[in-house]
């Protein structure tokens, strides 16, 4: 929908790394809509650039995409945007930038819009955002005609089906880096429209005798769902002032109306809200802003979204390519093919002591793999993931094997208390901290969940021995952070998110509410 506001379109390409996955979905994007790229080979002064092999790698990419005869001709330059030139030849004088702007005049077509300034006006919203004063803001390229401040026009849907009939109030135009009202715009300008209540993204807004909406590319669909809920656990209120349930759903909704790619559903009990997006990612941006700004939430472990196909149950499959060192590839590939479910589609050398590997693995398997990831690799590993397809679900996928060790009381943990409890496991928590029935403070060492009491000090005597009255040595924690704590918990457990700590709990905080639920499942 933003590449329907352009008329050309340059690619830029590290002459050393070649086409990305995010290079491969923008670029399939701009060919469906007929734009003809212009393609700049930057960083050519790398040590370990080939550009020759990232042109090829380029031409393949747009040959595999469907990409046309006019496209597959496209003009290429070598660049380096670090030092500031761009040549048509590797061995050009490398003074400036002057090649570029000749070729994007020379190439790039005159806007087409000019053309049908008498038309009836129309314009494809593509951007949708918000201003405290003037209230929600659509923006997009006027297609045809003219509109004037105070016009009356309709919103319709990619379908045509009426949406909504309002009064223009303002039109914001786009100079420089700002933005300026105007009273009139005019087919070829990118404005930004006031005045409506109902309209979105991929809608078209138009004069009320057009029936016909502009040919939009649909939304593309969330793939996780995750729920958000209340804080109900003993320590709720003490670090947030947001907390109420009908507060956060006012957030949630707010954030969905701003992004379209978000969608929220409210649940039978009204106290929990399902909130679907495009990712782990995504979900853990929109949790890590809404603790900032005061709330408190419980947030359950991200579900993929299903769908059905004639009875099949199908599941979405992302496009994963990983650059590594060769002493780290094997590791990487059974855990992505083994554990995961994936499949390998390619290998290849990527430089000096560097392959690359791309592979096609569901996305819940990819739930909590980019911390361990970056684990197996000593941090050395660059990995970058795409929407790929839908495909048959792939079976089961391991989770955590580790059982969890639950606080059986309320209180302030006894260093002494955890002192014992280390041989059970690893430790979540430390001295002094706060804990509460059904908290999660540790990771048992065995399979099953087991129930401790982390506030047990040491009993005291009046007889003094050698050896009884040493210094209790804990092991330091590694604090879990927000996407970690997600990706780690499992079904019947939720992460406490507060703006001052990240905790783990049971679903269900009572252990005989617990064996109820266990059996009920």
């Amino acid at each position: 929908r933003i590449l329907s506001m352009v008329d050309g379109v340059v690619l830029l390409v590290d002459a050393a790394e070649g086409p990305m996955p995010q290079t491969k979905f923008v670029t399939s994007k701009a060919l469906a809509l007929g734009l003809r790229p212009i393609v700049v080979l930057n960083k050519v002064d790398k040590p370990d650039a080939e550009p020759d092999r990232a042109l090829d790698e380029v031409f393949d990419l747009f040959a595999n995409l469907g990409a046309d005869d006019d496209q597959l001709d496209f003009p290429h330059l070598y660049a380096s945007g670090r030092n500031g030139w761009c040549d048509t030849e590797l061995d050009g004088p490398r003074k400036n930038l002057d090649a570029l702007f000749k070729l994007v005049v020379n190439h790039v077509p005159k806007p087409r819009q000019i053309a049908h300034e008498n038309d009836d006006f129309r314009m494809l919203v593509t951007t949708l955002g918000a201003d405290p004063f003037i209230g929600r803001l659509l923006t997009g390229r006027v297609e045809s005609g003219k509109l004037r401040v105070g016009a009356t026009v309709q919103a319709i849907s990619r379908i045509g089906q009426k949406i909504e009939q309002f009064r223009v109030s303002k039109i914001l135009a786009f100079r420089g880096l700002g933005q300026t009202e105007i009273e009139e715009a005019t087919a070829g300008d990118i404005v930004s429209l006031a005045g409506m209540q109902k309209a979105t993204v991929a809608d078209t807004i138009c004069a009320l005798a057009v029936d016909e909406p502009i040919d939009a590319q649909p939304i593309d669909p969330p793939t996780i769902t995750v729920t958000f809920g209340i804080n109900d656990s003993p320590l709720a209120g003490r670090d947030g002032k947001k907390v109420q349930s009908r507060v956060i759903r006012e957030r949630l909704m707010k954030e969905a109306e701003m992004n379209v790619a978000i969608k929220v559903a409210d649940t039978p009990g009204g106290e929990a809200f399902e909130v679907s997006g495009r990712g782990e990612l995504q979900m853990g941006v929109l949790i890590e802003n809404m603790r900032r700004e005061g709330f408190e939430l419980s947030i359950s472990r991200p579900q993929v979204i299903m769908r059905e196909d004639d009875g099949q149950r199908l599941e979405p499959i992302e496009e994963v390519t990983i650059d590594v060192d060769d002493d780290y590839s094997g590791v990487v590939i059974e855990k992505l093919t083994a554990t995961r479910r994936g499949e390998l589609v390619e290998m290849k050398p990527a430089g000096v002591g560097k392959t690359r590997i791309i592979a096609h693995v569901p996305s819940r398997g990819l739930i909590g793999y980019h911390g361990e990831f970056l684990t197996d690799t000593r941090g050395t590993g660059v990995l970058n993931r795409v929407f790929h397809d839908w495909a048959p679900h792939k079976g089961p996928i391991p989770g955590r094997r580790a059982g969890v060790l639950i606080s059986m009381d309320a209180g302030e943990a006894v260093a002494y208390a955890l002192w014992n409890l280390e041989e059970r496991g690893k430790m979540f928590v430390e001295p002094q901290e706060k804990v509460y029935q059904g908290m999660i403070i540790g990771e048992h060492s065995r399979d099953n969940d087991l129930d401790v009491n982390p506030l047990k000090g040491k009993k005291l005597t009046n007889v003094r021995a050698s050896g009884t009255d040493e210094a209790v040595r804990l092991t330091p924690i590694s604090r879990m952070s927000l996407e970690q704590a997600i990706a780690y918990i499992n079904d019947d457990e939720l992460v406490e998110v507060t703006p001052k700590a990240i905790r783990l709990r049971k679903r269900y905080l009572d252990p005989h509410e617990r064996k109820r639920a266990a059996k009920a499942s």
